[in-house]
């Protein structure tokens, strides 16, 4: 090397970080041989054999290739090369042209841990923290349980993301991204064609003690706990799976907060209650769950009844005490209002019912006024014309 050097003064050895060409002399398990113009030899070896873009796979003996130079020269005399660092400078300029004109990008996260997404390209760090992701991917779980998380985490890795670029740092090789800011346009221009009312087709993102989590067209609503069904509700996963495709109807919207609602897509069985259900019909039926002041009857799918603790023999201060979950009763109608949609029931005997005695007194009282309201013109015309009388 050193007579080389002498015979041609101009020669020099590339410098570490360089971009050179040559061509493949040889292709081993693990080792490529690069002649670099004849004059030079390069080896391209472990992992600086693998890049992101999979140039290995095609290469062939007679091909040229790009690489970068890690060392002038070994202890062999050859040039050490690198495809994975020239990949690692395409990409970055990649990267660096993405996030100055605000592009969108691919990616696939290689790892998780508890605070999101990692990636790894050519050496270049990337990540997508958990505030950064779509509603779709956005880890709803019931409170904030971390172990939760991360497995719902680990479940996108190797999953396709657009992201865009949120921050750049060259020097130490790493990127933050954001799939939020990928679909920012997409948000807005579905946020903004939005109004109450409307029939939407989502994919069900969570589900938590509250209700259930829809993400459409790069947005996500709410159905509250009481918009999933007309009947009493106790776990919203009895309703729906994460993945599911549900169709929600639009119930309010309040700057980017969307309230949905799966029930007032379907018939509300409340408008024709009065049609099945009658003050005094008596329903047999079983005790369907417990609460301190009272016991909830399953009168229908979607129709619950209540038994206060006042229409229960002895009006027990706790009705599990008298009662248990799944015990057979019949039951009296003794109120239904459609308005607060609520159907009062009573284990009591007819005459005997706390609710109906309070409402028969208050019917009598009722009466009493409206009859004292009649007397009173009339007592006022006596009064007048017995004082004509006196004036006469």
């Amino acid at each position: 090397m050193d007579q080389l050097m002498q015979d041609s003064p101009a020669f020099t050895l590339p410098e570490p970080g360089a971009m050179v060409t040559g061509t493949v002399v040889s292709i081993e398990k693990n080792c490529i041989i690069i002649d670099m113009g004849g004059v030079l030899t390069g080896m391209i070896s472990g992992r600086e054999i693998k890049d992101s873009m999979g140039t290995l796979a095609d290469l062939k003996i007679g091909d040229e290739v790009a690489s970068c130079v890690l060392e002038p020269e070994n202890e062999d005399g050859l040039v050490v090369l690198s495809l994975r660092r020239a990949s690692q400078d395409k990409t970055w300029d990649k990267f660096v042209k993405a996030y100055e004109n605000n592009t969108t990008l691919k990616v696939r996260p290689k790892e998780a841990n508890k605070g999101g997404l990692l990636l790894d390209v050519d050496g270049i760090k990337g990540f997508i923290p958990v505030s950064q992701l779509a509603p779709l991917h956005y880890p709803r779980v019931n409170g904030a349980d971390s172990a939760k998380i991360l497995s719902r985490l680990q479940d996108l890795i190797g999953i396709e993301f657009s992201v865009k670029i949120i921050s750049l740092d060259k020097e130490n090789g790493k990127l933050i991204l954001s799939e939020r800011s990928a679909y920012e346009r997409e948000r807005s221009d579905a946020l903004s064609g939005l109004k109450a009312g409307d029939t939407v087709s989502g994919t069900v993102s969570g589900i938590v003690k509250f209700g259930i989590f829809v993400a459409f067209d790069g947005l996500e609503g709410l159905v509250h706990i009481s918009e999933i069904a007309w009947g009493h509700v106790s776990d919203a996963h009895d309703f729906a799976r994460l993945g599911d495709r549900v169709e929600v109807k639009i119930i309010g919207i309040d700057g980017d907060k969307i309230s949905l609602s799966m029930k007032q897509l379907t018939k509300d069985p409340w408008e024709e209650i009065e049609k099945k259900y009658k003050v005094g019909t008596k329903i047999k039926t079983k005790i369907s769950r417990l609460a301190q002041f009272g016991a909830f009857v399953q009168l229908s799918d979607d129709i619950t009844g209540l038994i206060h603790n006042s229409e229960i023999a002895g009006n027990p201060e706790d009705p599990a005490k008298v009662l248990e979950v799944g015990q057979a009763v019949e039951a009296r109608v003794i109120e239904i209002n459609k308005d607060e949609k609520r159907i009062g029931l009573s284990l009591l005997a007819e005459g005997e019912s706390a609710a109906e005695k309070k409402a028969a007194k208050k019917e009598v009282k009722e009466e009493a006024s409206d009859e004292e309201t009649e007397k009173k013109p009339k007592k006022a015309k006596a009064k007048k014309e017995e004082g004509e009388e006196a004036a006469a």
